[in-house]
């Protein structure tokens, strides 16, 4: 699994952005993104959040939570999780289970 820094410099870089510019916007200095990227020093919670937003990817990616970078960006798929949400929970239970009986097939017709 790859490290924060990895993740953030990956990210960095598909934004083409080189240190100097990410600290710019992030409001430090280009050292502390170094050191960010080095793994010798962790953001704070409220800093990591910062980050994914000016690179437009998750906290959870950055922290190898998940692997995909913008699992979260598709706002219509966003909405669907906030309504899923939103209902009473049987009736989530039972949408949840429904969905991933629907996953299970699919992958195994993957195969």
């Amino acid at each position: 699994m790859d490290s924060f820094g990895k993740r953030l410099a990956e990210c960095r870089k598909a934004k083409n952005l080189s240190q100097k510019e990410l600290a710019e916007i992030f409001n430090t200095s280009h050292t502390t993104i170094g050191k960010y990227e080095r793994d010798e020093m962790n953001p704070s919670i409220e800093a990591a959040k910062k980050l994914a937003k000016i690179l437009e990817t998750t906290v959870g990616y950055l922290l190898g939570e998940t692997d995909s970078a913008d699992l979260f960006k598709d706002p219509k798929m966003l909405q669907r999780f906030q309504d899923i949400i939103n209902l009473p929970e049987d009736q989530r239970k039972s949408l949840l289970l429904n969905i991933d009986h629907f996953i299970r097939s699919a992958k195994i017709s993957m195969l």
